[in-house]
């Protein structure tokens, strides 16, 4: 009896305890708190930017017919539909800074994805596109002034945009080649980062037998007003960006190494001031690259 009871003791009192830390929050890692946010009626939501703060929170979302819509999430007004352009659906993929502007992309009333700027004030703004069909918004600077994103051109190409009030959407160009997109932006709308396509041409093969060859490749570059489109990609292979530093100093995102196959790692471009021009640095993170800082030229 009193074995059976010892073991009874030896196998509860540590889980009991267990449960306790568990229920009460008192594991030795940092106090998580997870909330829901809930949909719009439908079965699933997606987050995809949060305010400087935390206080607000944008995505995409189904409603009640299945469709995804642009969501505003506040703790006190719950999740908001931010409407369509006059078509089913519509995704929110960034807020500004203070949580007043979003942005994102929506369908019109002809079934063309078009970039959008929102605010309480005037609603769900159309921000055209670059004199073709369709464009896509995926930055926005920290006061919501300058929008980033992709459009299509005349000639159904998809171009790197900036987008202001003031100025409307401008062509951000290329590094030779057909297309661009501009994926973020600094906190002053100064700076812009993305993917450009570069044309790059030559013969290859052997002694024996050789072919000349055209094709593009896509580029990171980063963008100024006073610099235009400049490539940072340097040895990167298949490269590709996803965010950008407040001061526009450094540019996240991930690649390879080689053009052998091996695992894509991410990486950190570290931008820096030399004789009038910028240069960029490459530092691996969490030492998954041994040299970090070789130059991109």
């Amino acid at each position: 009896m009193r074995w059976s009871l010892f073991l009874f003791l030896l196998v509860a009192l540590p889980a009991l305890y267990i449960a306790t830390l568990l229920v009460l929050g008192r594991g030795r890692g940092p106090l998580t708190e997870c909330i829901w946010l809930g949909t719009l009626g439908g079965d699933e939501s997606e987050a995809f930017g949060v305010s400087m703060g935390g206080s607000v929170v944008v995505g995409r979302s189904k409603n009640a017919d299945g469709r995804w819509r642009a969501f505003r999430w506040t703790q006190a007004g719950g999740m908001q539909d931010l409407g369509t352009l006059g078509g089913d659906e519509s995704v929110a993929n960034c807020v500004s800074a203070g949580g007043s502007v979003v942005v994102g992309s929506s369908e019109n009333a002809a079934g063309h994805w078009r970039a959008f700027r929102w605010t309480q004030a005037g609603g769900m703004q159309d921000l055209g596109t670059l004199g073709g069909d369709e464009s896509m918004a995926y930055g926005v600077s920290a006061d919501g002034s300058v929008v980033v994103g992709a459009a299509e051109n005349a000639d159904g190409h998809w171009r790197a945009f900036r987008w202001t009030q003031a100025g409307g959407m401008q062509d951000l160009g290329t590094l030779g080649g057909d297309e661009s997109t501009a994926n973020s932006v600094s906190a002053d709308g100064s700076v812009v980062v993305g993917m450009a396509t570069k044309k790059v041409e030559g013969f290859i093969g052997g002694r024996y037998e050789r072919r000349y060859v055209r094709f593009e490749v896509a580029r990171i570059f980063r963008w100024t007003q006073a610099s235009g489109m400049k490539e940072l990609s340097g040895y990167l292979y298949r490269p590709q960006v996803t965010a950008i530093s407040p001061d526009g100093r450094y540019i996240a995102g991930y690649g390879y190494k080689s053009l052998w196959f091996e695992p894509r790692k991410a990486f950190l471009l570290v931008t820096r001031e030399r004789n009038g021009s910028v240069r960029a640095a490459v530092e691996g993170l969490l030492a998954m690259w041994g040299d970090d800082g070789q130059e991109l030229w």
